[in-house]
């Protein structure tokens, strides 16, 4: 999870600086679509050569579809609490709609929402952990008894 950290970090970065610079001049919604589309290519790039490196490859299209489809719908929980900062309690609060109130709400809030479904996604379905394989000649299940063996096996009785 530390290098995923790592990663992460350095594209909140890439997010955060380029949204705090557009959200200046641009709508808020707008520029949080702009500041996350380059900071997932720059954690793709991380993720994918150095995070989940060790992960066994299923194809750069493949890999590259799930990881922007799951960073899509990262971006839609980012703009649904940028929104419903911005639009819904912005109309009864006007503090809410500032560039900070923006920053806080997509690069806090929703970033942090964002994050945790996103670690999850790509390593279960992007950068998937190999399946064990079973040595030639035995079958999957003989190869699970080995690894976990039952306890009311030979192996695991007490010698009387």
């Amino acid at each position: 999870m530390g290098k995923f950290g790592v990663v992460g970090a350095v594209a909140y970065a890439v997010d955060t600086g380029i949204f705090v610079i557009l959200v200046l001049t641009m709508e808020s919604l707008v520029a949080k679509t702009i500041a996350t589309a380059v900071a997932a290519t720059v954690a793709f790039i991380g993720n994918r050569f150095w995070t989940w490196r060790h992960r066994a490859r299923s194809g750069l299209t493949r890999e590259y579809v799930l990881y922007f489809t799951f960073n899509g719908i990262g971006l839609a929980i980012s703009l649904a609490i940028l929104g419903a900062s911005h639009y819904g309690l912005g109309a009864i609060w006007p503090a809410f709609q500032t560039p900070l109130a923006d920053v806080i709400a997509a690069n806090v809030v929703g970033l942090v929402a964002a994050t945790i479904f996103r670690f999850w996604s790509y390593r279960t379905f992007v950068f998937r952990e190999p399946t064990p394989a079973a040595h030639p000649g035995e079958s999957t299940d003989a190869a699970a008894t080995k690894a976990s063996p039952d306890k009311r096996s030979p192996q695991w009785r007490k010698v009387a």
